[in-house]
């Protein structure tokens, strides 16, 4: 994620783990997206139409056309192979270039890997930059032409109970199409690595197989992402980096998570996609080799005993100290938005930009106190 907040873990029912009875899934082989810290860090069958708000013009369709909205889409959307896994990927331009999750490429042997497209032809592709925090990576396919471009959609515009595809290669099955509805905006999911567990070694829902799912459990600390797109269009393992599609034909998120149930690996109905403007900002970075920025405040929260994110630690020299947070205070707005939890934090932070000054409330020894932090990048 971009902060340097790291919440611990308590047990609310908005977060996601990586363990136990219930566990959302993010494949974070090879470093994964990075410690969970605040870097910057419906009745859905009542009619035969469903509509949308993410355009200028709202469009009404008819489900049975929903196959005219994927075939606009399908052929953007490849299939990936590393040797040891598997996952989707979708068509940036005619270059070749393809977007997918860091977790999808993290496992190629060297820096290649191999892409099947929707006509069954087949090529090598360069991993040409990845970004753990945001678990985004851009690849470049060799050799090839005629390729379609995904149109990339404005993600900010969707709204809860807009209809959405999910187009990818789900265990395998190439070109494969699932429909549902944005469930839920802006949630910050957290996977919490622990000891690895033999019964939970099961082979990883986003293709990174046994050997990766045991690398991601020995990792230590907690995993974050925030301002996610949730869905209950079905997501299963091999979704990983494929497109989440609105009803105008527009890629409005790439799929990267799933919150699974006991020792089953399958999808519940809990999907959860990297909205596209955020992707935009990312491969515009990776495909002009650039770094990707990622702002911090540099702390490391958990929940306020009457909610709010008390702060654990602060890190010396960051946008914190230099404001003067110091540790035990706890943070209850940034901007006037409510922090009502460290969840909280992590997603107005990670939603910033490294230079933004944010005026931070807070609680210290009872006393209200307010003060104004410039983010900086994260280490």
């Amino acid at each position: 994620m971009a902060t340097d907040e790291r919440p611990a873990s308590t047990g609310r029912g908005r977060r996601i783990f990586v363990a136990g009875a219930a566990a959302v899934l993010i494949a974070l082989a090879g470093g994964g997206i990075g410690a969970a810290t605040v870097l910057a860090m419906d009745d859905r069958d009542g009619g035969s139409t469903v509509r949308t708000g993410n355009s200028s013009v709202t469009r009404v369709v008819d489900r049975s056309s929903l196959a005219q909205i994927a075939s606009q889409v399908q052929d953007s959307v490849v299939s990936i192979t590393t040797g040891s896994g598997e996952g989707s990927g979708v068509v940036l331009n005619a270059n070749g270039d393809i977007v997918t999750n860091n977790h999808v490429v993290s496992t190629a042997q060297g820096n290649t890997v191999n892409v099947i497209f929707a006509d069954g032809k087949k090529a090598t592709a360069q991993i040409i930059g990845t970004d753990p925090r945001t678990d985004l990576a851009v690849i470049r396919a060799s050799g090839v032409s005629d390729l379609k471009p995904a149109t990339l959609g404005d993600s900010a515009q969707m709204q809860v109970g807009d209809t959405v595809l999910a187009l990818g290669s789900p265990l395998g099955l190439e070109g494969s199409v699932t429909a549902g509805i944005i469930s839920a905006k802006d949630r910050t999911i957290r996977s919490e690595s622990e000891q690895p567990n033999p019964q939970d070694q099961q082979p990883n829902p986003f293709g990174g197989g046994q050997q990766q799912q045991q690398q991601q459990q020995q990792q230590s600390g907690s995993q974050s992402m925030s301002g996610l797109l949730q869905t209950d269009a079905p997501i299963n393992p091999g979704n990983s980096g494929g497109a989440l599609v609105n009803t105008n034909g527009q890629v409005i998120g790439i799929n990267s998570a799933i919150y699974t149930s006991g020792g089953s690996q399958g999808n519940i109905g809990l999907g959860f996609a990297i909205p596209s403007n955020k992707v935009k900002q990312v491969v515009d970075s990776l495909i002009a080799g650039k770094k990707v920025s990622h702002p911090a405040l540099g702390v490391s929260v958990t929940e306020g005993e009457n909610g709010g994110a008390l702060v654990r630690t602060v890190t010396e020299g960051s946008a914190a100290a230099k404001a003067g947070i110091q540790q035990g205070d706890v943070i209850t707005s940034v901007n006037g938005k409510s922090v009502n939890d460290s969840d909280d934090l992590v997603g107005v932070i990670q939603g910033g930009a490294v230079g933004d000054k944010v005026t931070i409330a807070f609680t210290r020894d009872g006393a209200q106190k307010t003060v104004t932090a410039t983010l900086a990048e994260a280490g």
